[in-house]
């Protein structure tokens, strides 16, 4: 996808695969790297095979995503009123195949879905979670086909 493309304030970042006969290292987040802000919170988090996480959205909170496991389908919505992506959805698909960090700012609406057998995303954010900071809607509330 074209940063052109994506949301405001939305960033995919292209992430190292170091490989070798014994393994893998998947770099995942430096404190240099475009859109991270700072480090609060980091946790891992499965989603099982054709599972759709509901709509929520963070309001103070930004996420930087990376998925080095299965492979899990991310539709994010702006309904920023003062965005110029106002309207806007964008679908990102991470795996270790497309091993990108997605940066999701506060306020833009996200779901997502499982699409692989075992699916793991890592997620690092500037606030810990705080459960009045988030805000939650049933995959209706949005008209999208996953």
């Amino acid at each position: 996808m074209d940063q052109r493309s994506l949301i405001e304030g939305v960033i995919l970042t292209s992430l190292m695969k170091i490989e070798s006969p014994e393994g893998c290292v998947l770099r995942y987040l430096r404190d240099n790297d475009v859109g991270f802000n700072q480090f609060k919170e980091s946790y891992f988090s499965t989603v099982n095979k054709d599972v759709i996480k509901p709509w929520k959205r963070h309001m103070k909170m930004s996420l930087n995503i990376a998925v080095p496991v299965g492979e899990i389908k991310f539709v994010l919505y702006d309904n920023r009123p003062t965005s110029s992506t106002y309207g806007s959805f964008n679908q990102i698909i991470l795996s270790p195949e497309n091993y990108l960090r997605l940066t999701v700012p506060a306020d833009v609406w996200m779901a997502f879905k499982g699409q692989g057998n075992y699916n793991l995303l890592i997620n690092t954010a500037d606030l810990v979670h705080d459960p009045d900071e988030v805000e939650r809607k049933n995959l209706s509330y949005f008209k999208y086909d996953f």
